[in-house]
Formats: structure tokens, sequence, C-alpha cells
């Protein structure tokens, strides 16, 4: 599962043979969980400010997404997301 994007200690991950909705992982101090592209937590949990933090980048960064999520559908290399600044 290729690191597409990290910040302030958050590290973005989307697998290339995940399921439906589409959505990215979230490592943060080895806590995991499953985001999807509106920035809502689906699994796992996030404290409230790194919460915040991931909903802003997905926000900024929804179309890049969209777009690494149909390379991974076809098993095509991601491209890295910019971090949040």
């Amino acid at each position: 599962m290729p690191c597409i994007s990290s910040f302030y200690g958050l590290l973005i991950y989307m697998y290339g043979d995940d399921h439906n909705p589409p959505h990215f992982h979230v490592n943060y101090g080895g806590n995991w969980s499953v985001v999807d592209f509106d920035g809502n937590v689906m699994e796992g949990e996030l404290p409230a400010s790194k919460q915040k933090l991931v909903s802003a980048w997905a926000e900024i960064h929804k179309d890049e997404l969209i777009a690494n999520w149909e390379l991974a559908k076809n098993k095509e290399t991601l491209v890295k997301i910019l971090p949040l600044q």
C-alpha cells in the first residue's frame, strides 16, 4: 500500500485493490483509520485536531484522490499528493 502523502505526523495510504466506497487509510501514531473522500472517518478514530487536518486535506485534494482511486482500480502507479501546509 503506497503512501501518497504525509503531514503533521499523518501518513496517507491508498490500496490498489480496495473495496468501495472510495476511501484512503490514515496512520497516526500506529493507529489506523479509514476515511472517505469527504474527510469523514468510516472506521477507526483520529484525535479531533488531526481529523480536522485530514478533512481539510481531503477537501483540497478531492480531485486528486478520485484520480488516484481510478489508478488504483486499474493497478497503475499512484501519484503523490501534496501535504497540507
